[in-house]
């Protein structure tokens, strides 16, 4: 294929300086160019070798970081993500083969090329890494259940029902989907009660993304769709069973929607497939809220049970399925712009909450005012960093806070085994653990640790904590709410899982905020997300990541903050003060949410508060043990501990006028994060959405022109009701510097204007990015939250052609082809060259050649001898400088004492014409002689 490089230098590039143009438009030689792996850049331009199977394309605006795998890539919620160690970079644009992946760089500092990886969640992808894991990075003290076990709930929500069931599939016409060429299927599988009286609540389910087909041989799966002949669709949507029975026994009629059709064609979607998968859940909800209403008009398994009460509507989404029903709730109260949105319909259906399975949350953008319960897997190897905690954390401030937003963390989790059609041992299609242990066990996450649930432990545990949720936002039972809202208290039905769960909402008044206008004294207010590694509250040699600072699209974000604690003496005090006197008054605890690094033992922290007037009160001791973890796992999460406020109140502290927090360790030394404190009282109150503003980004598609400078606005539409606040971040794909602001907006106006610049060319180059992202602050709810310009490259690539320079040659010297353009480019030109067998005579074999050019080219020995043509993963390149017009292709001859006839190699050139589509170049032979 031929590859395509904007100007700049590579070795600048990863000396994390910012490359450069060439500087000259003429057209120039370069003679230092070689045949050689495409894991490699020039010599010319590297100071060191690229890892195999990457490379770095261009400079400026249009630099890419590229990988190609030599497989197809596992299909999974989290994707491919690149780092540089373990320095985010961010998430690359997948090609349709699911082995090519895009990121677009600006000139943002690589580092060291060996430190480059390819990974989907914990796992490495790229051949660097094969597929061995980071160092598990094992510290003592390490247990499955902590000194004390938690009391027993007085409800049990997992406990079956008493109503008989039923279960079977409907089928209906596929719908098409913005943005997807393939219409996507209407496929569930129903499981309700037969003989429950009345209407009855209805809980939907969406899977993540998967593998879309298998074969039946052996592990063999693929991510297409629709499937290609030989191969049947893989049935995700019937992974879960377990949880619709039990919700069906207690009462609810359940629906569990099939998305193959959204996972084989999301790879594009700026958004990840959410509004997608938001249009195809309001798709069945509104034949439902049909069937409710003409129920002779249903399929047959509706017909047989128990009508649905659309008014009652429970949505439970697994990983990418998560995001995908944390959208169709917004998109239901407030409505997506109509170019983007699947469904166009009325909205005849009330979401009373949602369940987040280890979700995806890529725009970090949670529907406030509808009340949600996230599982968190503690094991989970695919959206490894737990973004989900955004859920919670994210609708802070953001509407009236009535909604309660519960993180419910589970211990020896894993991702896959939620849903039972993705489960070893249970699947139809092949199914695999995410949590790859590798070739090195991992003490918390490998199965058989002491720490990991086995499948079916798991499945039990995730059902009951669906069946509680269900039981708190559906049917209004408060006696359930202890198990979600951080109230220390387990249910029986988990089993032996250990779950710890805190929430933010409900009956919570803020007290004290990082985010906020807050100070500290003792303590550190550190930035939850920043490459600074002195700003950031994860600094070095943290062991693990904290899912309350999972990065979202920028490597530094204002307004997210906690205060850090560090202590080398008992009674270090560490205060926390607001910027003016804050009111608890009415609550019968201060909660607060607190990390303490993993595999801690019994840290010790007393919590006093003050007022106005100087009056302090120590409020109690709380003690807490560190959660399981090694570095593979983010396990830096806040637990909720609550301390009564009644010595405040006998100490005569104004609970109106409270000024500062007060955190007094009492071991020797350790380390803590405060996340966020709140008053708290018991209760679920009603929930109303309130009227809020919404944003969505769009992306406009320009051709950059021949010259000149055009001025274009980036499109951001504002819809909803009332006004509201966002920040905005705009990329400069010159710099690559993020540059943020908070606006004000309001439905029925133009919205915030974002201008960028566009410079025309004539020569051949890259598309450029324009990226703007947006993130609410109050007032609004994020649709689409990335958007910008895209100036399309409008010039043609240069014509390619190759002729001999010393193209016959004694052994012992090289043999030398020029490979020339028709015109220069603003863009490294990269051809592959594929070794063909030679048509007659002998060829070229591996003991001819320079023995290190073969295993820099192949990773192959010389022995046994062998043509060129056979040797395994061969793969040579040629590369043009950008503003240059040529270059040389080398293969370096060894001289022998033996004598042979002439030999030969023969060459093609495999080249693109921008478009994406490949096309096969010149084909070109050397010839080999004994000297004379």
């Amino acid at each position: 294929m031929f590859r395509v490089r904007r100007t700049g230098v590579v070795a600048a590039v990863l000396c994390a300086a910012v490359a450069g143009s060439p500087g000259s438009t003429q057209a120039q030689e370069n003679t230092a160019g070689t045949a050689q792996s495409a894991g490699h850049a020039s010599a010319a331009a590297v100071r060191g070798p690229l890892p195999a199977g990457w490379s770095v394309t261009g400079g400026g605006a249009a630099r890419q970081l590229v990988w190609r795998s030599d497989r197809p890539v596992p299909v999974t919620d989290s994707g491919v993500a690149f780092y540089a160690g373990d320095r985010f970079l961010g998430r690359p644009v997948g090609a349709p083969d699911g082995r090519s992946f895009r990121l677009a760089l600006g000139p943002a500092p690589l580092g060291k090329p060996s430190d480059l990886q390819a990974r989907t969640g914990e796992r490495r992808l790229d051949a660097a890494g094969g597929e061995q894991n980071r160092p598990a990075g094992q510290r003592p003290g390490l247990t499955a259940q902590p000194s004390t076990r938690l009391p027993a709930n007085a409800v049990d929500p997992g406990k079956p029902g008493t109503y008989r069931t039923a279960t079977g599939d409907y089928a209906l016409a596929p719908v098409r989907l913005p943005g997807f060429p393939q219409p996507v299927e209407m496929r569930a599988v129903v499981v309700a009660p037969t003989d429950a009286p009345g209407h009855r609540p209805l809980a939907l389910f969406l899977h993540g993304r998967h593998a879309t087909c298998y074969t039946g041989r052996g592990d063999e799966t693929g991510g297409e769709w629709p499937c290609p002949a030989g191969a049947k669709p893989i049935p995700s949507y019937r992974g879960y069973l377990a949880d619709q029975k039990l919700l069906a026994s207690q009462g609810y009629v359940t629906v569990s929607v099939a998305a193959n059709g959204v996972n084989g064609q999301d790879y594009a979607a700026e958004d990840g497939g959410a509004q997608a998968r938001s249009s195809l859940v309001r798709q069945h909800l509104a034949r439902w809220a049909d069937w409710s209403a003409h129920p002779a008009a249903a399929p047959a398994i509706v017909r047989r049970t128990a009508v649905a009460d659309l008014s009652r509507v429970l949505l439970v989404g697994h990983s990418r399925g998560g995001e995908g029903v944390n959208r169709a709730a917004m998109d239901s109260l407030y409505r997506a712009p109509a170019d983007q949105d699947g469904y166009r319909g009325p909205v005849r259906w009330h979401i009373r909450g949602t369940v987040l399975i280890g979700p995806t949350v890529f725009g970090q953008n949670p529907t406030p005012d509808v009340p949600s319960a996230t599982i968190l897997p503690g094991c989970d190897g695919d959206v490894s960093d737990l973004q989900g905690e955004m859920y919670a954390d994210a609708t802070r401030g953001v509407s009236r806070g009535a909604a309660l937003h519960s993180a419910v963390y589970l211990v020896g989790a894993d991702h896959n085994f939620f849903n039972s059609e993705w489960t070893p041992g249970q699947a139809e299609a092949p199914a695999e653990d995410d949590f790859w242990s590798g070739d090195r066990p991992d003490r918390v996450c490998s199965p058989g640790a002491a720490t990991r649930l086995t499948a079916r432990q798991q499945q039990t545990a995730g059902a009951t904590y669906i069946a509680a949720a269900a039981r708190l936002f559906v049917a209004g039972d408060d006696r359930v709410r202890p198990l979600l809202d951080g109230s220390g208290r387990r249910a029986p039905s988990a089993g032996p899982a250990r779950v710890l769960t805190h929430a933010v909402g409900a009956h919570r008044t803020p007290a004290f905020l990082p985010d906020g206008p807050v100070s500290t004294t003792g303590g550190r207010l550190c930035e939850e997300v920043d490459d600074d590694t002195a700003e950031a509250c994860l600094g070095t040699g943290t062991n693990g990541v904290s899912p309350h600072f999972a990065r979202w699209e920028t490597s530094a974000e204002p307004g997210r903050r906690a205060v850090a604690l560090r202590w080398t003496a008992s009674g270090s005090r560490v205060r926390v003060g607001a910027a003016g006197p804050v009111s608890i008054a009415g609550s019968e605890a201060l909660a607060l949410r607190l990390i303490v690094p993993p595999n801690t033992r019994d840290n010790r922290l007393d919590i006093a508060l003050a007022d106005a007037s100087g009056h302090r009160a120590t409020l109690g001791r709380v003690h807490l043990d560190g959660l399981p973890g090694t570095s593979r796992t983010a396990s830096y999460w806040g637990q909720e501990v609550r301390l009564p406020l009644a010595a405040a109140t006998r100490a005569g502290v104004d609970l109106h006028r409270v000024t500062a927090l007060e955190i007094v360790p009492r071991t020797p030394s350790g380390q803590a994060w405060l996340i966020d404190s709140w008053g708290w009282r018991p209760g679920t109150p009603v929930v109303r959405a309130a009227a809020l503003s919404r944003v969505d980004l769009g992306r406009l598609i320009v051709k950059e022109g021949d010259a000149g400078v055009r001025s274009y606005r980036v499109p951001v539409r504002v819809t909803g009701h009332g006004s509201g606040t966002v920040r905005l971040f705009v990329v400069d794909p010159d710099t690559g510097r993020t540059a943020s602001r908070e606006v004000s907006v309001r439905p029925g106006g133009t919205g915030p204007e974002v201008r960028v610049e566009v410079r025309g060319n004539t020569r051949f180059g890259y598309d450029v990015s324009h990226d703007v992202f947006v993130k609410a602050v109050h007032g609004a709810v994020i649709g689409a939250h990335r958007g910008g310009v895209t100036a399309l490259n409008d010039d043609p690539v240069p014509t390619l052609k190759v002729t001999p320079a010393a193209a016959r040659a004694a052994e012992g010297r090289p043999l030398t082809w020029r490979m020339s353009l028709s015109s220069a480019a603003d863009a490294d030109i990269q051809a592959d060259l594929a070794v063909l067998p030679s048509t007659g005579g002998a060829e070229l074999s591996t003991t001819d050649v320079d023995p290190r050019w073969l295993r820099q080219n192949s990773g192959e020995e010389p022995l046994p001898s062998r043509p060129l043509s056979q040797v395994r993963g061969l793969f040579l390149f040629a590369e043009v400088p950008a503003g240059r017009t040529s270059t040389e292709i080398t293969v370096p001859t060894l001289a022998d004492a033996v004598t042979e006839p002439e030999e030969t190699v023969r060459l093609r050139a495999t080249f693109s014409d921008g478009s994406g589509a490949t096309h096969d170049g010149p084909e070109f032979t050397g010839t080999v002689y004994d000297p004379a």
